[in-house]
């Protein structure tokens, strides 16, 4: 389905407003009412021609049944991934990153670089009962028309890096850039390990204090954590803001320690809007610790075959990555879903997410 893009909601009608929601919607479930049928038909398919497996043509058949199987296999992919970006597309805050991944480039027995990106929902820390979930994404490439894709139907804020792909999500408005103090606090870190200075000292004591602050109000309710942050937080990150402006103008530009400072200086703004949302985390480690995993397999499986291997590689990532943040064991969870995919309606296919599937439930049955 192409996409079409959203006209300017705030000059539409209240009415016309309605009849564009109306109109998406309708679309969408058309979408996803196409692929169930097409999935109820293969399993079908598939059901017929394993009952035709005897005499000369078996072979055949049994290529016609592992097409048909792998053809299976991306449309299920294809809807789990969906569920996960509707619930992605819901939340109100999103952490946001990518990481490359070696992929088998087609004729040449060489690996491409391609990408996964995942996206966050977890709003533990301010007290939200809600369930977390992760969406992975894969592309071929980094350009940055992927998270423009992606992202092209959420409006809410997005903790993240500063990759310029990113960059242009935040110019209609639509999403709020919060820019991530661990990254920052990264870069000093690095020139202090190489070349310890009484300056990097301060900046990475500096950015510790904003953390301790944190650390008091995990799993405080919004309105707790911005009236504290504003109160404590804010009053050094004005007396940072300053101390940083005076030693970069005592510094070469060419100096490392200076290249930190201007990148904390170019993003101040988003580096101190979580001060002001009780929502927003003051960091992007939740995206960060999603994509450890894929590092780990990096080292396992190498590489993936192709594009639809990619693809379906982000499909288990998302199931089991929500798994884990949903408090379940990757295993037993898998175990769980194996043992009732089978006869599981696909309507009810949401059913099996990490979401929906209760902690005592799995470790009482599996």
């Amino acid at each position: 389905m192409v996409a079409t893009p959203l006209p300017d909601l705030d000059a539409l009608a209240l009415q016309a407003a309605k009849a564009l929601l109306i109109e998406q919607h309708q679309r969408y479930t058309a979408t996803l009412s196409s692929r169930t049928s097409e999935i109820e038909r293969l399993v079908l398919l598939v059901e017929k021609l394993q009952r035709m497996l005897f005499g000369a043509k078996s072979e055949k058949v049994l290529r016609q049944i592992d097409q048909l199987e792998l053809q299976l296999e991306e449309l299920q992919a294809a809807n789990a991934i969906e569920e996960f970006k509707a619930v992605a597309e819901a939340a109100s805050k999103l952490h946001g990153d990518d990481t490359p991944v070696p992929v088998l480039a087609p004729g040449n027995g060489r690996t491409k670089t391609g990408r996964l990106w995942t996206y966050v929902r977890d709003d533990r820390p301010s007290g939200d009962p809600t369930a977390p979930a992760v969406w992975f994404a894969y592309s071929p490439d980094r350009r940055g028309e992927r998270p423009r894709q992606h992202l092209k139907l959420y409006k809410g804020a997005l903790q993240a890096d500063a990759y310029a792909g990113f960059q242009q999500l935040y110019e209609d408005g639509s999403i709020r850039e919060v820019a991530c103090w661990a990254y920052t606090r990264r870069k000093f870190h690095e020139i202090h390990i190489a070349h310890p200075s009484p300056v990097t000292s301060e900046a990475i004591e500096r950015i510790s204090a904003l953390y301790a602050i944190e650390a008091e109000l995990r799993g405080s309710t919004p309105e707790i954590r911005k009236s504290i942050r504003q109160a404590r937080a804010r009053p050094l990150l004005e007396s940072m803001n300053a101390w940083l402006e005076a030693i970069r103008a005592k510094l070469s530009r060419k100096s490392d320690t200076a290249a930190a400072i201007r990148y904390a200086l170019s993003r101040w703004t988003a580096l101190t809007r979580y001060v002001d949302d009780g929502q927003m985390e003051i960091d992007n480690n939740a995206a960060e610790r999603a994509l450890r995993v894929i590092a780990l397999g990096r080292k396992n499986y190498l590489f993936a075959g192709s594009n639809a291997g990619g693809e379906r590689a982000a499909a288990i990532y998302s199931l089991l990555g929500s798994a884990k943040l949903n408090g379940l064991d990757p295993e037993l969870y898998l175990h769980h879903v194996l043992e009732r995919i089978a006869d599981q309606p696909i309507s009810r296919i949401n059913q099996l997410l990490p979401c929906n599937v209760a902690l005592s439930s799995l470790t009482a049955t599996d």
